[in-house]
């Protein structure tokens, strides 16, 4: 039995002795685990399909030194690894990223934003430090701690998931010797806490008025400064330059009068350098999953993230003598692609491309997955009368001949119904 809803459900009985009602596949995200939402009479929970054990094995037993130190994590229920499955406590389906977009409809949102990101900050203590202590690293996947290799990992994502796929040009051994210096400076942070690593507002759960930490499977010693700048820099929560700074100020307060071994000028010391180093393995990610596994969706955080990427290098600039990288950073700046990826969410956009099937469909950059595909080939071609040959559709004599071939205007309108039903379906 290999089918993930057959395991979920098997282990389901096996824990619940109740036979399942529903599983409800969730959507798919950035990552290989599926989810699925069980329910049988009053009882729901999740179910995680993931077919690699050590990253299981490492989520279950972070897991469980997280809630041994007070943390709000998800509850793991049952488990059977050897199918890699396991049932967790379903902690609903908003995410902190959800709250925000709809806290920005109402009045006076940036205060209700830094209320919340104020009670997210008093749990890092938690999370940071009070768990540290009792995890054992060599537990973590997929590396003990965020060191050289780690850091130079997320460095090459960005260039290889990113910069290739954007083809913008760039002398290896320059960028390498850069990434070196990087390394070299960020390093010599203290790296005593526990890092959650991808502490981000999907991974931060409402629930019951409560707030929980999900998906913290890569995990390990490393950094503080990592986290807070995964937090306050990720693009797609678009914080103002304001709250950024009032939540770093309130991080520093809040660890200040906690431990007296916190030190707010040597965390600054490398603060930003990590926020650059977290931007960097954000963008790689969104190549990866945008221009590798085709999953557009990703591309639209691009914009949001060069816009972060820019306020850098004009206000915390790397206090290193680099020599290829500004450069690099200037030219993802000014790339005009990634304008292509800004979607207007308060209007409405219909567009209309061409395409040659030999090179393929046109990626669909929304992130909805894509509308109509009309196949033309039926249709007599202009290109293949001699007197059509150096003219495009943009010509008048080709607009012309097709106004006046039947089938064209067939097909035509025959289309237009599909798309004006998609468009107007379910409007009064």
């Amino acid at each position: 039995m290999t089918d993930p809803i057959k395991l979920v459900e098997a282990l389901f009985y096996q824990w619940s002795h109740s036979k399942a009602e529903t599983i409800v596949p969730l959507p798919e995200s950035g990552s290989y685990r599926r989810y699925f939402r069980i329910q049988a009479g009053n009882q729901q929970v999740m179910g995680v399909y993931n077919s690699d054990n050590r990253e299981n094995q490492a989520f279950i037993y972070l897991d469980q030194q997280l809630l041994a130190t007070g943390n709000r994590v998800p509850v793991i229920y049952a488990d059977d690894l050897d199918r890699h499955v396991y049932l967790e406590q379903d902690l609903g389906d908003i995410t902190l990223l959800d709250y925000l977009a709809d806290v920005r409809k109402e009045p006076e949102s940036d205060e209700k934003i830094r209320q919340v990101y104020r009670r997210v900050i008093d749990a890092m203590p938690g999370l940071q430090i009070h768990a540290a202590a009792a995890i054992d690293y060599s537990v973590c996947y997929p590396r003990a701690e965020f060191d050289v290799q780690s850091m130079m990992w997320d460095m090459n994502y960005f260039k290889y998931c990113l910069l290739k796929p954007l083809r913008i040009s760039f002398f290896e051994q320059d960028l390498e010797d850069d990434f070196q210096k990087i390394v070299h400076w960020l390093i010599a942070a203290e790296r005593k806490s526990f890092m959650f690593r991808d502490f981000q507002s999907r991974n931060i759960m409402l629930h019951n008025n409560e707030l929980f930490f999900i998906d913290f499977q890569g995990g390990r010693k490393g950094p503080l400064q990592y986290d807070l700048a995964s937090l306050l820099f990720e693009a797609k929560t678009r914080l103002s330059d304001e709250i950024r700074q009032d939540m770093l100020n309130y991080y520093m307060e809040v660890f200040g009068r906690t431990f007296t071994w916190f030190d707010a000028d040597e965390f600054m010391e490398y603060y930003y350098g990590f926020v650059y180093l977290r931007l960097m393995q954000a963008m790689g990610a969104y190549g990866f999953r945008g221009y590798i596994e085709r999953k557009p969706l990703f591309l639209q955080s691009l914009p949001y993230a060069v816009k972060t990427l820019t306020w850098l290098m004009q206000n915390k600039p790397l206090p290193l003598n680099l020599v290829s990288l500004p450069s690099v950073f200037e030219k993802l700046i000014h790339q005009p692609k990634i304008k292509e990826y800004e979607i207007n969410h308060d209007s409405f956009t219909v567009t209309i491309s061409s395409f040659s099937y030999k090179n393929g469909i046109p990626q669909d950059n929304t992130g909805n997955g894509g509308g109509f595909v009309f196949d033309c080939r039926a249709l007599n071609n202009p290109g293949r009368f001699d007197e059509f040959k150096e003219l495009t559709g943009k010509n008048i004599p080709v607009m012309e001949y097709l106004e006046g071939q039947a089938d064209v205007s067939d097909f035509f309108l025959n289309s237009l119904k599909l798309v004006e039903q998609a468009v107007f379906l379910g409007q009064p």
